[in-house]
């Protein structure tokens, strides 16, 4: 194989093959991929051995790079068996010119004015109960939603949007009465890890006009060894590299995952500008490059309302966690107050989880499990 790269490519898709099987060769996508890398270490590089360092150094960066796609801390957490579930769609990138706040901003304005409340925290969401509005004894509600700030409101259906990560920290007081076990076993056992950008701005471009991918491979790393525990002193190695944006031309956005990825949320934009500083002068091998001058960067694992990025399956889950995780409460089928709780989000779509399409397909779905009951005979219900 011609380089790193390809090799690894080929491994990751013979590590979907996987998918169904009832006895893989290993528990985790990170010890498949590890055992058949050791195997063909005599051949890497050709025998020599400075070859054979530098290309498993490579493998490392791809290792890395593969923890941010499937938002993880190691490879070593991703499941083999269901790891072939995931679909990679054919074809390009959607980009927004004006940002992915086009698409939802899209959808509103096809909304009654005043019919989406901003800055409204949920506290909890009280289900299977009997609520009436004040004055009106005549209706019954199964849910009473309730704000930070106080205010209530009732309704026959929520759809519960809010990511896994917040699920597994919040599920058990945000609902009441709890979930059920089994809806909350599979928040418990599904991945939920960080992926974040770092954008670093400068006066100029230092890069060549073509370029489109500054890739760091640090020249003492093996995919075959334990990368180092200390995080104050070796966070940015998990930087995979940078992609330069387009049009522009004098911006990089660094991709990094996993806990080195939460610790850099820890620091300040100095302490950010500062590191990124250094590691792009020793890539580049000029001590005097000039620092960026500014400093963006995504903060999804601090934020209350993530507690991360996205989904993957983990050891230990499967797809039909992410079934069950997306079936609607309550349970019963011939409950008389059907469709009470409603669950999309990217977490929820067994192929496309981890992504912006699944989150949006799944939304459509849950939109039409009430759309086909809305047909149905009866008083209409009210979100």
């Amino acid at each position: 194989l011609a380089t790193p790269h390809d090799l690894f490519d080929t491994l990751l898709a013979s590590a979907r093959a996987f998918c169904g099987s009832k006895e893989p060769p290993a528990p985790s996508v990170g010890q498949y991929l590890r055992t058949e890398i050791a195997r063909r270490v005599p051949a890497l590089g050709r025998g020599e051995e400075d070859a054979q360092r530098l290309q498993l150094a490579a493998l490392a960066t791809c290792f890395k790079l593969e923890c941010c796609i499937s938002g993880t801390h190691s490879m070593d957490l991703v499941a083999l068996e269901p790891f072939g579930e995931y679909v990679s769609l054919p074809g390009l990138d959607c980009t927004f010119p004006g940002g992915y706040s086009g698409l939802p901003d899209h959808m509103l304005s096809a909304l009654p004015e005043g019919s989406v409340l901003l800055n409204k925290a949920v506290r909890t969401i009280w289900w299977q109960g009997s609520f009436r509005e004040e004055g009106d004894e005549a209706r019954d509600f199964p849910i009473r939603v309730e704000c930070e700030d106080g205010d209530t409101f009732l309704a026959d259906h929520v759809i519960v949007t809010v990511p896994l990560g917040f699920l597994k920290e919040r599920h058990q007081d945000f609902f009441q009465p709890p979930l059920p076990k089994r809806k909350a076993e599979a928040i418990r056992r599904l991945g939920f890890g960080t992926n974040n950008k770092i954008f670093l701005e400068f006066e100029q471009p230092f890069w060549e006009p073509q370029q489109q991918l500054l890739e760091v491979v640090w020249e003492d790393e093996s995919p075959l060894e334990e990368p180092s525990a200390n995080l104050e002193a070796n966070w940015f190695k998990k930087l995979t590299g940078f992609v330069v944006l387009q049009p522009h031309g004098h911006v990089l956005c660094g991709f990094i995952a996993g806990e080195e990825s939460e610790y850099m949320e820890t620091l300040s934009d100095a302490e950010v500008l500062s590191t990124m500083t250094r590691v792009l002068r020793t890539l580049t091998g000029n001590p005097r490059l000039p620092a960026p001058r500014s400093v963006l960067r995504s903060r999804w694992h601090s934020a209350s309302y993530t507690r991360g990025s996205y989904s993957y399956v983990a050891v230990g889950s499967s797809g039909d966690d992410i079934d069950v995780l997306a079936q609607p409460l309550p349970e019963d089928p011939k409950d008389p107050r059907p469709l009470q709780l409603l669950f999309p989000g990217e977490a929820t779509h067994r192929t496309f989880y981890s992504t912006t399409h699944g989150a949006l397909l799944s939304g459509w779905r849950e939109a039409e499990r009430l759309n086909q009951l809305f047909k149905a005979p009866g008083p209409a219900p009210q979100l």
